[in-house]
């Protein structure tokens, strides 16, 4: 009995036999001579493979689908630009660094619909070569949907989309087909800045102008950031090799850009080499790092980074250099036999200083203005023309030309002289050191210190007369001990069964934190009572740090910190419920920090644990929580 059997292929495999077909022209038409048939008589119209059509209609709707995302970034005055990529429909969209640069906080975008709008800078990543911006003047822009980079695979389709030598001035993106050429590669930074880590390879035409503009895969989502090139050696001619970063990498970093701050990466304060027989062995190890506190010792052997497995040096690189400074995530090593998983805090790269400094003397050079006239002096002589290693380290995009105003038509306000920044742009700029822009700091401060109030059981801290003071107390059990904690002002003890402690001053408390005394609970109580009370803008000082795991678990919690007196004070809340979870007191970074771990029976808070590391110092069962308030004597 015969049987048909019918076989699906996989997307990727059907769309490049549909090619090849089309190429050899195997149709409904006549045979050649060789056996082969050919597409179609000279009599009749040509009929394409059915397979060959579906694979054509699916392209074209993966390009309309991820077109209306696409970013042309103008800076005013024509000074150059580049390209980008909307992820909000409040009009956040992600570029590169080395396309702000140029530009400063205020530029102009055109999207595919026609139309130019003002954009504001918003947070930087000048190590991982990442910008964020806001385009201003709607609420509901189109933009891309985040895929899952870690899914990527060589030979996968995907598409770029972008602004390459500018020549979006009509404001439709060139749009480039290929193929991913390789997943996870490392590309060396330019010092210590634009650093491409664990970054995507493709032989889709990339050009200078694509830079921060996006690569989608071939359903049209956002797969990464692109940002170099590999140019033939003393020309810019694309040689088919350009890197993006991955999304992935991105969306550790979204909450940090969108914090206002200029932010760095990450270290493990420790190096390590690949061993002849296998494996990642650590060939140093800064004793003051928490790798070191959390077991990690000399010619240990590294297992897995963040749940990721790594090999070599390399993969121990290209896993480190996708998180931002601060983070927490797990570790699996093996140190002389036993193997030990522990979620590790992570280093910066950087001091602040540093950054800024390094920051100031790179000057990446802006991507190209469209070329002028052959016959014009473009100022550029033969010799000043870079190699390929400098196009690498720059991102590829060179220094920019005079614009043509005859030849090309340039959105509103580009190609002038440049023009003052429109008010409605100026009002959301905020100028302080260490930060892109301070105004999205201060909006994501208020966005916290609301939900933290609007928590809290007693809500009235909202309007508090600052004037009177507050004091809590807490009583407990702790096993079978009763426990009593009281805050107020200057006013600090902790009663555990026959073991009371006190204290009136908060440098009494920083002795608590730095010698691990169950005291430590103290600093992180009167801290968040006093953040209640006074809001992040009297606290002292305050700001939005972004988003990071909590004790190395995701999803991502919101994280402010501010300065309480010669210790620093981090909460951590669920990015959904607004719920603070942890609150950290940092005494000496060289220790770890008192970590409050706070318990809720639906909207109640049922109990305290007190950690230092992964040692739990205090867990106490809430029976009480008493506010008071009175005037000051």
């Amino acid at each position: 009995m015969n049987r048909r059997v019918k076989f699906k292929l996989p997307r990727s495999i059907a769309m490049l036999t549909a090619v090849c077909l089309a190429a050899f022209g195997l149709g409904n038409g006549a045979r050649g001579q060789d056996g082969v048939q050919l597409a179609a008589s000279v009599d009749g119209p040509i009929e394409l493979d059915p397979l060959l059509q579906a694979a054509e209609r699916a392209r074209i709707a993966a390009v309309d689908r991820a077109r209306p995302s696409a970013v042309s970034v103008f800076v005013p005055g024509g000074g150059g630009g580049g390209s980008g990529v909307l992820i909000s429909p409040e009009g956040y969209a992600l570029t590169n660094f080395h396309v702000t640069s140029p530009a400063g906080t205020f530029m102009r975008c055109g999207l595919s619909d026609g139309r130019v709008y003002d954009a504001v800078l918003v947070g930087l990543d000048p190590v991982g070569d990442l910008a964020m911006i806001q385009l201003l003047g709607r609420d509901d822009f189109p933009y891309a949907t985040l895929a899952d980079s870690r899914q990527a695979r060589a030979g996968d389709w995907c598409m770029v989309i972008g602004n390459p030598f500018l020549l979006a001035t009509n404001l439709q993106p060139t749009v480039t087909w290929g193929i991913l050429s390789g997943v996870g590669r490392y590309q060396y930074p330019s010092g210590t800045l634009l650093e491409y880590a664990d970054c995507l390879q493709t032989d889709a035409s990339i050009n200078p102008g694509n830079s921060g503009g996006p690569i989608y895969n071939d359903q049209g989502e956002l797969l990464g950031i692109v940002g170099r090139c590999s140019f033939e050696k003393r020309g810019r001619v694309n040689v088919g090799v350009g890197y993006a970063i991955s999304i992935n990498q991105a969306k550790n970093f979204l909450g940090y850009l969108r914090s206002g701050r200029i932010v760095d990466h990450a270290t493990l304060g420790a190096t390590v080499t690949t061993d002849p027989d296998g494996g990642v062995v650590v060939s140093n190890i800064l004793e003051s790092s928490d790798a070191y506190r959390r077991g990690l010792r000399y010619n240990a052997q590294i297992l897995e980074i963040d749940g990721r497995p790594v090999m070599t040096a390399n993969d121990v690189q290209n896993v480190l250099g996708t998180f931002p400074s601060g983070w927490r995530v797990n570790v699996a090593f093996r140190n002389q036999g036993v193997t030990t998983r522990v979620p590790v805090r992570l280093m910066s790269v950087h001091r602040q200083d540093e950054l800024l400094a390094k920051m100031a003397s790179a000057l990446p050079p802006p991507p190209p203005v469209p070329d002028q006239p052959d016959d014009e002096d473009n100022g550029e002589g033969e010799g000043e023309k870079q190699d390929d290693d400098q196009d690498a380290e720059q991102g590829g995009d060179e220094k920019p030309k005079r614009p043509d105003l005859k030849r090309q038509r340039l959105p509103p306000g580009h190609g002038a002289a440049k023009p003052a920044i429109p008010e409605a742009v100026a009002d959301l700029i905020v100028q302080r050191r260490g930060f892109a822009n301070y105004h999205f700091n201060q909006v994501e401060q208020d966005r916290f210190i609301r939900s933290l109030r609007s928590q809290f059981p007693a809500n009235q801290f909202a309007e508090t007369d600052q004037s009177k003071t507050t004091a809590w107390t807490i009583t407990g059990k702790t096993g079978d001990a009763e426990v009593k904690l009281s805050v107020a002002d200057d006013q600090y003890a902790i009663l555990v069964g026959e073991t009371a402690m006190q204290a009136t001053r908060r440098s009494e408390l920083f002795d608590a934190v730095d010698t691990d005394s169950i005291a430590g609970i103290l600093p992180a109580l009167d801290a968040w009572r006093t953040m209640l009370k006074l809001g992040p803008e009297k606290f002292g000082e305050a700001y939005y740090q972004g988003t990071m795991p909590l004790g190395g678990q995701r999803p991502l919690r919101d994280c402010l910190v501010g300065l309480y007196g010669e210790m620093e004070v981090r909460w951590l809340s669920h990015p959904e419920t607004g719920l603070v979870e942890c609150i950290e007191v940092v005494a000496d970074r060289d220790s770890d920090p008192a970590e409050v771990w706070i318990r809720r029976e639906g909207d109640d808070i049922s109990g305290l644990e007190l950690r230092y590391g992964t040692d739990v110092s205090l867990d106490v069962s809430i029976s009480d929580w008493t506010q008071t308030e009175s005037a000051p004597q």
